[in-house]
């Protein structure tokens, strides 16, 4: 990784404005690259790009590699002659709320870019050639069998679920459209990817990816590669992953993905992850990878358990999986939040990535906590706070009176430390600023902030509450930053010498 001094900002693409209900891959992406640069940000760091299934989260995909449909910009494809600006109109007349909503995303999107399919002359050589690499094959073939069959995969008929090959080429041929259809959503956001990924780079601005650890147990990847992945006779996961009991839970956390059959994946060298691993550094610059503790030792549950108290921790590849990326380990971002040991600690040192410092941590009392800003060091990326915390003033918000005194206590005396000057008052004012220039003072070679903390943005703003079912991944921004929050924040980079 870079060890030069950087500042970030997270943004996931969804959150970006404009007309169509989601943010998109088109000019409104552009405009925000070029904010990014007027501010002398170098990283611009997104969520995971993939489709996503039931629950919308980024972090459950039907497949890993996808890109979300829902980005594809309408107004590109109109200038392809895919879309008439009547179409766009009266799509345009049913968003009329700010936040995300994906129920009318599902029912009416798909609908528009089956419309949008049935102009594309998709005989062309460029789609073809496209299509003939077979990145996307499992990935169609199993977006075809969803349609044709509905429900889980494990529930499909025998020759398809267990993909008999004369089975699967039946199904390619019998509905070749609807094939052709899901190759012509990953062609279409490949573009526009990277179309707006060079303009991004052309800017000096690198973009941080994300990749969670475990994938959908409803996806073309289990369904694709079943002996990777801990199942019975039927397909179905036989132990699922989750964390054990702690602090914050009595019973554990029950996640239910699939885990990995690791035995199987060094017999093959780890060809499939890194297959992965490749993918998502030739999609981006940087690449964060979530649950990271779990390359070292996972926790895996029987499936069938209500709860995860019966789960036991087995051991993970460790940095064997990483070993076939050479020199391109350099752009990885391990995620090594939560409960952390030695053994962790000791895979982090040995592979040389990057760790994570959350500020909204620090502030516990505790002199030695690293999540401090004297005591973090260059080898990090630090944040005021991830997609998973609430904003630094929803926070604020949230603590009683007494709470927030001594947080404001304890803010006062790091600020001091680090020479900062920032005022902050009773009911919160400066705090966020506070946070923003305690993440580009300290020694970490990116200081990253969510857009919400730099504009200073409430819990209402929020883009995700583990744990709870429903309203994530919702937030949008307004028509456009707040230009003197944007100034403030190159007034920053500029003085942190980012």
């Amino acid at each position: 990784m870079n060890k030069m001094r950087e500042a970030g900002v997270l943004l996931h693409i969804s959150s970006l404005w404009g007309e169509y209900g989601i943010g998109s891959l088109g000019k409104n992406a552009y405009r925000f690259a070029d904010r990014l640069k007027k501010c002398g940000v170098k990283v611009w760091q997104i969520l995971p790009l993939v489709q996503t299934g039931f629950g919308d989260s980024p972090y459950s995909s039907v497949c890993c590699i996808s890109g979300n449909p829902y980005f594809i910009d309408l107004d590109l494809l109109a200038r392809q002659k895919l879309l008439t600006k009547g179409e766009l109109k009266e799509i345009r007349k049913r968003y009329k709320g700010a936040a995300v909503d994906y129920g009318m995303l599902y029912g009416e999107r798909y609908q528009t870019l089956r419309t949008a399919f049935s102009r594309f002359h998709f005989d062309g050589e460029e789609f073809r050639a496209f299509v003939k690499t077979g990145k996307f094959e499992d990935y169609a073939l199993f977006m075809t069998a969803k349609t044709v069959f509905g429900g889980a995969f494990t529930d499909w008929e025998e020759g398809i679920k267990f993909r008999d090959p004369e089975a699967l080429e039946k199904l390619r041929t019998d509905y070749h459209e609807e094939y052709l259809f899901w190759q012509f959503l990953q062609y279409e956001f490949k573009k526009q990817w990277d179309g707006l990924h060079a303009y991004c780079n052309k800017l000096g601005i690198r973009i941080m990816g994300d990749i969670p650890l475990y994938v959908a147990c409803d996806s073309a990847d289990v369904w694709a590669n079943p002996a990777l992945f801990k199942l019975d006779g039927e397909l179905k996961p036989a132990k699922v992953a989750g964390v054990p009991p702690d602090y914050f839970s009595e019973t554990g956390q029950l996640w239910g993905n699939p885990v990995y059959d690791w035995k199987a994946h060094k017999a093959e060298k780890y060809a499939w992850w890194t297959s992965r691993l490749k993918t998502a550094l030739e999609t981006y610059d940087l690449v964060r990878i979530d649950h990271f503790r779990g390359f070292d030792r996972y926790y895996e549950i029987p499936a069938g358990e209500e709860t995860a108290v019966n789960g036991t921790w087995e051991e993970g590849p460790r940095e064997e999986v990483f070993a076939p990326l050479g020199s391109a380990r350099k752009r990885i971002v391990a995620e090594d939040l939560g409960v952390i040991d030695d053994g962790v600690r000791s895979l982090l040192a040995r592979t040389g990535f990057p760790g994570m410092k959350v500020l909204l941590f620090a502030f516990d009392g505790n002199p030695d906590n690293p999540f401090l800003p004297k005591n973090i060091t260059e080898n990090c990326v630090v944040y005021t706070g991830t997609h998973d915390n609430n904003t630094v003033c929803g926070y604020i918000d949230g603590l009683s009176p007494e709470d927030y005194i001594l947080l404001r206590s304890r803010v006062a005396s790091a600020l001091e430390e680090a020479g900062i000057d920032v005022k902050l008052g009773a009911k919160g004012e400066g705090m966020c600023e506070a946070f923003v220039c305690m993440a580009l003072s300290s020694e970490a070679c990116l200081a990253i902030a969510p857009i919400q903390d730099i504009l200073g943005l409430g819990g209402s703003s929020r883009m995700n509450f583990p744990g709870k079912d429903g309203g994530n991944w919702q937030f949008r921004l307004g028509a456009s930053p707040a230009a003197r929050a944007m100034r403030k924040l190159k007034k920053m980079i500029k003085n942190y010498r980012r």
